[in-house]
């Protein structure tokens, strides 16, 4: 299957920014389907949600990771993840 996902991206990524936006979305919505409301009927949650996450931030009640560490963990999850894969295939 390695090989089968590597032509695909290799034919996605020829694809016109647009046209890859809109597989991206697809393919991000295809586990779980389509939400069941409006981006304006999400929209009161999620300022909710960065209400309560600012508010957590501001009191102390998170822990704060760099973003070059968050990414430097994120590199090696997918390095590892793509060497998995092949030496799956």
């Amino acid at each position: 299957m390695g090989a089968m996902i590597e032509e695909l991206e290799a034919q996605a990524l020829k694809l016109p920014p647009k046209e890859r936006s809109e597989l991206i979305h697809r393919l991000f919505v295809s586990p779980e389907g389509e939400p069941e409301d409006t981006p304006e009927a999400i929209a009161p949650a999620w300022d909710d949600e960065i209400a309560r996450r600012v508010a957590d931030m501001e009191a102390g009640r998170t822990e704060w990771i760099p973003a070059d560490e968050v990414m430097k963990e994120v590199r090696a999850r997918i390095s590892g993840a793509k060497a998995k894969s092949d030496n799956a295939g």
